[in-house]
């Protein structure tokens, strides 16, 4: 079991200094996890991060209204929540419900790659979810984590039934090239054009978290009518400036990937890579994670701060005004959640 949130005088220090006067009054979290350490394991990180293995991912509902509460003060919070990537595709969707009994707050499917398209849409209306979570944990295990495509672990029939329905799809990209690879933005591109009703979001700004992820992506992407970027746990300025200029304030997303967010850190590039600085000793045994380094330095604060703080750097740089803040913190999640029937 990783470690989880804990709150410190420091962190208070940093709210009330950077974000007090900054942050609108409501927030809503379009990328929200949903879990339990009961569930029964299923894929594999075929690629994926391995850095948060040192966290807990354990939260519902209820305890992510409580942190919320403790971080933001001021602030009032909602999210579109769903399940993590790595538990059984059923048991992790029943628990996003229970968990949200007495909320209602908007939820996303679990998808699996083998699933039936017409039980995977009966799924989805039965259980009042809005649209759709794949994860390239879960698509054919004989493809090399490296090969991975969209496609994959998102096939087209499962997307037909998205598009028939108007789904939200929250995207997380595959691929080392992360948003500047020419196969993810084929593939971002064919779904914005062969599915208009969908509701595409690319989550984390499609993973761009240094300048060498970008490519001309945000130049070839500038020409999309309906895709929509959140920036979840991405504390880059640039990609997040360059995110915004991309798609523009309406269609940019707030989003935290909470609980992971609770995480003690902060993050630096270099050479074109990413490296979260942590506590030395904080989370236990970090060797041999490659995104992992260690500071004896007792005044590092949480992500969910320092990405907050990296947006508002944009803010600055874009000279965004409230509105257009507030919009991306609350307004557009809000009003994309409430356009698709439950």
């Amino acid at each position: 079991m990783g470690r989880g949130y804990e709150y410190t005088a420091y962190d208070r220090e940093v709210y009330n200094r950077e974000l007090k006067d900054f942050l609108p009054d409501k927030l809503f979290d379009a990328h929200l996890h949903i879990s339990t350490l009961g569930l029964d394991p299923h894929g594999s990180h075929n690629g994926g991060s391995t850095w948060t293995d040192n966290l807990c991912k354990e939260m519902d509902v209820k305890e992510f209204l409580r942190i919320n509460k403790e971080m933001f003060p001021l602030q009032e919070s909602e999210g579109l929540i769903f399940g993590m990537c790595l538990t059984d595709i059923d048991q992790t969707n029943e628990y996003v419900i229970k968990s949200n009994k007495g909320y209602d707050f908007p939820m996303l499917y679990r998808c699996d790659y083998k699933e039936d398209p017409d039980e995977m849409e009966a799924k989805v209306k039965a259980g009042g979810f809005i649209g759709l979570k794949p994860y390239l944990s879960s698509c054919p295990p004989y493809i090399p984590s490296k090969e991975v495509r969209i496609f994959d672990f998102i096939p087209h029939a499962q997307l037909e039934k998205a598009n028939k329905n108007g789904w939200i799809l929250m995207l997380h990209i595959p691929r080392d090239g992360r948003l500047g690879d020419p196969v993810n933005i084929a593939q971002i591109l064919e779904i914005e054009e062969k599915y208009p009703n969908i509701k595409l979001i690319v989550a984390h700004v499609g993973r761009a978290y240094t300048d060498a992820d970008f490519g001309n992506a945000f130049e070839i992407l500038k020409s999309t009518k309906n895709m929509m970027f959140d920036f979840t746990a991405n504390l880059f300025t640039p990609a997040i400036t360059e995110g915004i200029k991309t798609v523009g304030v309406d269609r940019f997303l707030y989003g935290t990937d909470l609980p992971i967010a609770v995480m003690r850190m902060y993050r630096i590039v270099e050479n074109g890579d990413y490296f979260n600085v942590v506590p030395k000793g904080y989370y236990g045994n970090v060797n041999g994670q490659p995104h992992m380094r260690e500071e004896e330095n007792d005044k590092i604060s949480l992500m969910a701060y320092e990405q907050l703080i990296a947006f508002k750097r944009s803010a600055a740089q874009l000279h965004l005004s409230d509105s257009d803040v507030e919009k991306i913190m609350y307004s557009n999640t809000k009003s994309l959640c409430a356009s698709v029937a439950r």
